[in-house]
């Protein structure tokens, strides 16, 4: 048991006898709090990744910070963009150019590991792909990508991506020119809380709260 601030803090075997939880982990183990915590004030985290709408009039300057929103924690954080949304006809050269400041990437051997597994993978199955040799990029629904990739979606009308964007729960930022600034998706403020849960609105339910 640690005090700290006149706040004692536990670690427990057993989560029980908490006035209220804030748990995280994977979408699988959201299932499981979901279901040992509804009694309870409880904020559950889930998988959560980051994308970024362009429109193909974004500066150099736009698109070397779009490059720190994506691979800043080698892209593993959920703030981290790993998808990108372009109109019909968009260029790629200028954003793969872009990306060529995090070259370095290369001289970490996990990274390039991922990078030489994903490669192989797309090469196996046929699969168009784009790359400045220390990134892939990928045409995939998904938005999240595996470590070194990075996908891409065509978009037709604007109106109708911000619709769809607005409804998906997998997003945690969307990085534009109209919403969180290039190269800021790393950094929030501090009233900008993860996933949308104002957790010091949520902090009167609690005397004692258990992080795990």
């Amino acid at each position: 048991m640690v005090a700290r601030g006149g706040e004692i803090t536990s670690v427990q075997e057993v989560l029980k006898d908490c006035d209220a939880y804030i748990a995280t982990g994977s979408n699988n183990s959201a299932r499981y709090f979901e279901y040992y915590f509804s009694k309870y004030p409880h904020i559950i985290r889930r998988n959560r990744t980051s994308v970024a709408v362009l429109t193909g009039t974004e500066t150099p300057a736009q698109l070397e910070a779009l490059a720190d929103d994506a691979l800043l924690y080698f892209g593993l954080g959920c703030r981290n963009v790993t998808k990108v949304l372009v109109p019909e006809g968009y260029d790629f050269e200028p954003l793969m150019a872009a990306f060529k400041k995090y070259d370095w990437l290369m001289d970490n051997h996990k990274y390039k590991n991922n990078y030489d597994y994903n490669l192989a993978l797309l090469l196996l199955n046929n699969a168009p792909f784009k790359t400045n040799d220390n990134l892939l990029l990928h045409e995939n629904e998904s938005v999240f990508s595996p470590l070194s990739v990075l996908h891409y979606s065509v978009y037709r009308n604007r109106e109708e991506l911000e619709s769809q964007l607005a409804g998906n729960p997998d997003l945690q930022c969307i990085v534009a020119g109209d919403r969180i600034p290039f190269g800021q998706a790393q950094a929030p403020r501090l009233e900008d809380y993860a996933d949308g849960v104002d957790t010091a609105a949520f902090s009167p339910h609690c005397n004692r709260v258990t992080l795990t």
